[in-house]
């Protein structure tokens, strides 16, 4: 099986693209592979049946969200989007824009305004919300407040004036559409367009709702409690399913779509389920050896240093990295890099007792200090290194 493009190389625009763009493009291709275009030409058959499916996700908030996060993999059987894809080809196509455009081309069609009356799901709201480092590890609740439309609670949705209702369009008889026919070079075709006396919904208000104005839907501000998983990172998106806005017609609410932002920390670093970060260790702890603190997510950890450790050695800390999503039991590990501090102040006295503690005194120092030297020679190399550091500068 040939692999898939990319949805946005198939339509030609980029990953930022509106709604509006997105159409723009979708009608343009549309057209120049429609099957009406190119007959007998398979090729073209299957570039239109290609745009058909691109369209179909990029054109839906929460298909083109899922799809900007996985990939095809969001709409294949398993896939983490849930669910399969389906209706590349005709037989699952939805004509309603092609409908329009054929119909404004060529004078038929209008597949689109047929459902201008019918159930139409209510859009999707995105919101973006800050989290601390600590609070994307740990999860946490976090309340947030959208602006949507909703319900207008004067007339429960109809909008009508309460105690009056809609009445059912006498020019279409409650169908969205206006049939008429038209002449072509083909001859009498019957042609569909939206109805102009109740503009496509089938229903005339004759005394609409003050509050709503005939429309149904007001705006609002609702509260919502957004419960953050443990280990979600920077950019992922959390759906709320029906706390969008409310649909037309009876549809169904729309997503909230909650993307989330992950302040940087100033000590720790995530990559994936692992945490990384650098802890300073002096000459003598590099040298000698010994107990430090490490700071983790978790709170301070002891750790042994070996003696001899050199610049850079990098420890692993397991088990207190970020938590699995899908297994918030299991957790990544903490990457740990050592940085020697190397000191910079050092006396004369301490530079020359370096010197000659790696064996490279000056030619002429002084028999005093050779003497020195004879005597540090005797010590092991753990009281050099201890008396070095702790002779007065």
């Amino acid at each position: 099986m040939a692999e898939k493009r990319d949805y946005y190389e198939v339509l030609g625009v980029n990953k930022n693209a509106t709604e509006a763009e997105l159409k723009k493009a979708y009608r343009k291709m549309a057209v120049k592979y429609h099957p009406d275009q190119n007959p007998g030409d398979k090729e073209a058959e299957e570039k239109f049946k290609e745009v058909n499916e691109a369209y179909e996700v990029l054109s839906d908030a929460k298909k083109r969200a899922q799809y900007d996060q996985f990939g095809h993999a969001a709409f294949e059987q398993g896939g983490m989007g849930g669910g399969g894809f389906y209706g590349g080809g005709f037989e699952g196509f939805d004509m309603g824009d092609l409908g329009d455009i054929f119909g404004s081309m060529f004078g038929f069609g209008g597949g689109g305004s047929s459902r201008r009356n019918g159930p139409r799901r209510g859009r999707d709201i995105n919101v973006n919300i800050q989290l601390t480092f600590e609070e994307a590890v740990f999860g946490c609740t976090k309340e947030i407040s959208v602006a949507i439309l909703d319900e207008c609670e004067t007339c429960h949705g109809t909008g009508a004036k309460p105690g009056t209702h809609a009445e059912s369009c006498s020019k279409c008889n409650g169908t969205g559409q206006e049939r008429f026919v038209q002449q072509s070079m083909f001859g009498a075709v019957t042609s569909v367009r939206t109805c102009s006396a109740c503009h496509g919904t089938g229903k005339i208000i004759k005394e609409p709702c003050p509050t709503c104005r005939g429309t149904g839907r007001v705006k609002k501000t609702k509260k919502y409690e957004v419960n953050v998983p443990k280990g979600i990172d920077n950019g992922q998106t959390i759906r709320l399913a029906n706390k969008g806005e409310m649909g037309e017609n009876g549809g169904g609410y729309g997503d909230l779509l909650v993307t989330v932002y992950v302040q940087p920390n100033r000590v720790f670093v995530r990559k994936g389920f692992d945490i990384y970060c650098d802890v300073p260790i002096t000459f003598v702890q590099a040298a000698l050896g010994g107990e430090i603190t490490i700071k983790t997510i978790d709170g301070e950890q002891k750790y042994t240093i070996k003696p001899g450790t050199q610049p850079d050695t990098v420890v692993t800390l397991r088990g207190v990295g970020v938590p699995n999503l899908r297994n918030p039991k299991v957790r990544g590990n903490q990457i740990v890099t050592l940085k020697v501090k190397i000191p910079t102040d050092l006396s004369e006295r301490q530079k020359d007792l370096l010197r000659q503690f790696y064996g490279d005194a000056p030619a002429g120092a002084a028999k005093s200090e050779a003497t020195a030297a004879s005597e540090e020679e005797k010590k092991t190399f753990g009281e050099k290194v201890r008396d070095f550091f702790d002779k007065d500068k």
